[in-house]
């Protein structure tokens, strides 16, 4: 027994000693080869995920400067053989992560810059900067751009994976948008992808992070100046006894261009309340008349007003908070049918039973899909632009003890909505998944090419930590 503990001891400390080694070759071997600006850390509170749940546990992190220093990292890895994993914002609630202490992660909130052409029809965008700075860049230089719509969110892998916002009636999906990327391949090459590239140019446009990291993008924009850059925009806050017409006027409500609409469940005052957001781009009495049938229902408070452009996800910040923990269960689906939710709300308010759980959420977004799906399917390998609903709910709690309860609340959530979604297999937003799904379920048919495409740019399978091909 003792000769055990004492194999034991000295395995522990081999262990330490030999990550105490990798973390000193990593700073010195590593560290040569970056910029001045870029520097390396061995504390994960550097670089925060948005879950801690089931989150990468990295022995390093690299900040880095320059897109030459993301290069120079991705190669060291790959001489090296160290696992790593890409990213910005950290909001990325996937829990199939699989990074650990020997592992390293590239923060690349450093490429932050978002910089447009003399005609202002195009922005190039950093793979480090967030929704918020591309919109306040935008909009500081009387420029319109598509992005996602929550602030803190990184801005090119909202895209990446299809990239849904709130101007999407008008300009497509923002994958459709996109016109080159600066990628750093798994053979550690940095380079720029165009629609020359036909393979590789359709791969990253749903499938990104299978296939390299994307260090910028150029993309489309709008010249607009900052008086036309408006929209009404807000909540409209119902009781629990409307939610079945709740449901139903969000089923029959037609979408035009320049509307979207989401659902919550979430709790007020610590009470369980029903809020609709409404988003019309264009002037509030028309917007009134666009949402007449949801005003009609009768809600019991109206926050909506007339918003420029870079305060119309502020409504949405306190989804930015990081750490404690929240898993995330969704679905794409075809029609909201009252008695399901119904059903999800009982289970909502039966979840919010458990301590500490208040920020527990429940999310539905719709938006107007004439534009995109006017665009061929095949131009992309995003798979979801005959998805008409995206659902989730997000179980967000500090203690560990309520996983397997939260993951009963999250995959029951999901099991409703697959039971009526009116679609011919189970569908699932690669952005907004869970983890367990299968790859068609996020890349549905166009799962065999990604595959095949994927034996060919990255054969050794270095990008292998997001719904892994």
């Amino acid at each position: 027994m003792r000769s055990s503990t004492r194999l034991l001891g000295l395995l522990a400390y081999v262990a330490i000693a030999s990550a105490s080694t990798v973390v000193a070759s990593i700073q010195s071997d590593l560290g040569g080869l970056l910029s001045p600006g870029a520097s390396i850390s061995h504390n994960v509170s550097v670089a925060p995920r948005w879950s801690e749940f089931h989150a990468p546990q990295p022995g390093t992190i690299v900040t880095v400067a320059t897109e030459a220093d993301v290069e120079a990292t991705v190669q060291y890895c790959l001489q090296q053989n160290i696992p790593f994993l890409a990213q910005n914002g950290g909001h990325g609630w996937s829990g199939a992560f699989h990074l650990g202490e020997d592992g390293l992660v590239i923060n690349l909130r450093g490429l932050n810059n978002t910089v447009f052409s003399a005609d202002k029809t195009q922005a190039t965008i950093g793979g480090g900067a967030i929704i918020s700075e591309v919109i306040a860049q935008a909009y500081s230089n009387d420029v319109q751009v598509l992005t996602g719509n929550c602030n803190c969110v990184g801005a090119l892998g909202a895209g990446l994976g299809g990239g849904y916002g709130n101007l999407m009636g008008l300009h497509g999906f923002m994958v459709d948008n996109y016109l080159s990327f600066n990628v750093v391949l798994a053979n550690g090459s940095l380079v720029t992808v165009t629609p020359e590239q036909e393979d590789l140019w359709w791969a990253l446009r749903g499938a990104g992070p299978n296939f390299g990291v994307v260090t910028s993008a150029v993309m489309k924009s709008t010249p607009l100046p900052q008086a036309q850059n408006t929209a009404w925009v807000g909540g409209l806050w119902f009781t629990e006894d409307k939610l079945e017409q709740v449901i139903q006027g969000i089923e029959d409500l037609t979408l035009e261009a320049h509307m979207n609409i989401f659902l919550y469940f979430l709790t007020s005052n610590g009470t369980p309340t029903i809020l609709v957001t409404v988003f019309y781009f264009g002037t509030e009495a028309d917007g009134r008349v666009a949402f007449k049938s949801i005003l009609d229902i009768g809600p019991y408070n109206d926050t909506t007003s007339v918003l420029p452009q870079n305060e119309w996800n502020a409504g949405a910040d306190g989804f930015c908070i990081k750490g404690e923990r929240k898993p995330t269960y969704s679905a794409g689906f075809d029609h909201m049918i009252p008695s399901t939710w119904r059903q999800i709300w009982d289970d909502y308010t039966d979840f919010l039973n458990n301590p500490n759980t208040s920020s527990t959420t429940v999310v539905v977004e719709c938006y107007s899909l004439d534009k995109a799906q006017s665009i061929d399917a095949d131009t992309a390998s995003f798979a979801n632009r005959d998805i008409r609903f995206n659902g989730f709910a997000i179980s967000w709690y500090p203690d560990s003890s309520l996983d397997s309860a939260a993951e009963a609340f999250g995959s029951s959530f999901r099991n409703l909505l697959r039971a009526d979604d009116g679609l011919s297999s189970n569908r699932t937003y690669v952005n907004f998944a869970f983890g367990d799904e299968s790859n068609e379920a996020v890349y549905n048919t166009n799962t065999p090419r990604l595959q095949q495409l994927k034996k060919e740019y990255d054969p050794k399978n270095v990008f292998n930590q997001w719904f892994d091909l």
